[in-house]
């Protein structure tokens, strides 16, 4: 159980995300990420000489990313400041906040930033020699789409693995598309009154889209309107599967940040000094080839654990859920409510760019926890390689 490591209230945002190959497509998500906090620090009247290390978690390769964590610290204005490059695909941000939070813990930073960015659209194609190919022909990956459609070790695309959760659980396919309605009308709640929750947090994104023409990138786009009756004429993704593309997620591209700090400088830098946000615990895991989604609560479990807390004890759970089934196997196993999860949006409606889904969901769950008067927040998703992270916060 951590102590030491805390959030500021309103220390954090997320941008908008952006559909696959839509308005964020052809941008560098590092120099984008960067830009768009520097303007959020800017906006927040903070001196970012204040952040005293950078976590810069990304997934998908950019140009210039071998010198990521420092270059990105310095385009945010943190000029002179270290960074880390942090890459565990849909487990990005859980880990740079947690990894920020040791640091605090331990004394070795006083007031790190979290930076996670990722574009999914035009990923790259890496290109390797390979000196026994007949005539010199070179070993070629799709950085993106390649990794979705094969786990070198499990050796079955992302969807299979959920699949084989799903079958070996019992879940079916009318529990998913239930799932996946409820996600979508949960995030529509987070559009009523003008967008009203979204913006407790959500920072617009300034693209360059011609040497005279600048446009504010301000709200999600790529979300499906989605009904029970659209759900049902959908064919599975894998044939007798129970998942259909509206009950699993789509790549995005997007960015957010998250400051960690002291207790006093937390206070300090708080949009609201009566609404403190400790980190608690963390946990991790990997399961058997092939089964991904199953690995969230055994996670869970281990976070729960450090937290000296039960399921019953949490005030809000948000969870990263490519797949539905992803959500009804964590509620079964926790015992609790699969419609209560997940209020005002999910990576399964408004997209998974990897690296900065997590941190919007962490966002979001804060400030959900913050509206209902305070209590324990968790937040929980799968990752590649079968494997899953968790974090707890506590927000008084």
């Amino acid at each position: 159980m951590l102590k030491k490591a805390f959030i500021p209230y309103g220390g954090y945002y997320s941008s908008p995300f952006s559909r696959w190959q839509g308005t964020l497509a052809n941008e560098n998500s590092i120099t984008l990420g960067a830009a768009t906090a520097k303007r959020w620090i800017e906006d927040k009247s903070w001196d970012p000489k204040i952040f005293d290390y950078t976590f810069l978690g990304i997934s998908v390769h950019q140009p210039h990313a071998f010198y990521g964590g420092p270059w990105s610290a310095a385009l945010t204005g943190a000029e002179g400041v270290p960074g880390l490059l942090v890459s565990q695909a849909c487990s990005t941000s859980t880990v740079a906040v947690y990894l920020a939070s040791v640091g605090v813990e331990t004394g070795l930073y006083q007031t790190p930033f979290c930076l996670m960015t990722d574009r999914c659209s035009n990923g790259p194609h890496s290109v390797w020699p390979n000196p026994m190919g007949p005539g010199g022909q070179v070993t070629s990956e799709d950085w993106v789409m390649d990794n979705f459609n094969k786990d070198p070790w499990a050796g079955q695309a992302m969807i299979k693995t959920a699949e084989n959760v799903a079958a070996e659980a019992g879940i079916n396919r009318e529990q998913c598309d239930a799932v996946a309605l409820r996600r979508y009308e949960q995030y529509t709640d987070a559009l009523a009154d003008d967008r009203a929750f979204q913006k407790r947090y959500m920072f617009p994104v300034e693209v360059k889209v011609s040497r005279k023409k600048t446009i504010m990138f301000d709200a999600d786009e790529g979300i499906m309107e989605t009904t029970a009756e659209g759900l049902a004429k959908l064919r599975p993704v894998l044939p007798d599967g129970v998942h259909t593309f509206g009950a699993q997620t789509h790549p995005a591209d997007g960015n957010c940040g998250i400051t960690v700090t002291t207790q006093d400088k937390a206070k300090e830098l708080s949009a609201d000094s009566k609404i403190e946000i400790q980190v608690i615990s963390y946990g991790y895991a990997r399961v058997k080839p092939a089964f991904m989604a199953a690995a969230v609560f055994p996670a869970v479990q281990m976070a729960l654990e450090k937290a000296n807390i039960d399921a019953k004890d949490v005030s809000v759970i948000k969870t990263h859920n490519p797949f539905a089934a992803n959500d009804i196997h964590l509620a079964n196993n926790l015992g609790v409510d699969v419609d209560k999860m997940n209020n005002y949006g999910s990576s399964l409606i408004f997209g998974h760019p990897q690296g900065p889904t997590g941190g919007r969901l962490i966002i979001e769950g804060i400030e959900e926890t913050a509206m209902k008067g305070g209590g324990y927040m968790l937040f929980a998703g799968c990752a590649a390689g079968d494997t899953a992270a968790a974090i707890v916060l506590k927000v008084g």
